[in-house]
């Protein structure tokens, strides 16, 4: 897991769900597809989603955007309120 934003409104986790443990190998036997997601929360009402696979790819696309042309804190809101909006899920522990 990697803590990439948190505010008053909003934490954005990347979750690595497929990294190697200390006791797996780094190279799984057979195929293998990484997964990865995000998970953004909203702080306000208390909801989280989480993005994998397509929505996943199209955040990461947004992040990298961020990285060449650096956002207000407003514009990281705005997006983020995008999300938020497909939160369903109550924060019961974070």
């Amino acid at each position: 897991m990697h803590m990439l934003y948190d505010s008053d409104s909003f934490a954005v986790v990347h979750i690595h769900a497929n990294a190697p443990q200390d006791r797996e190998p780094a190279e799984p036997a057979g195929p293998h597809m990484p997964r990865h997601g995000f998970e953004i929360v909203d702080k306000r009402s208390g909801k989280e989603v989480y993005l994998d696979g397509s929505w996943a790819e199209m955040f990461h696309q947004q992040i990298q955007a961020w990285q060449q042309n650096t956002p207000t804190q407003e514009e990281v809101e705005d997006t983020l309120e995008g999300y938020a909006t497909l939160a369903q899920m109550p924060v019961v522990v974070h």
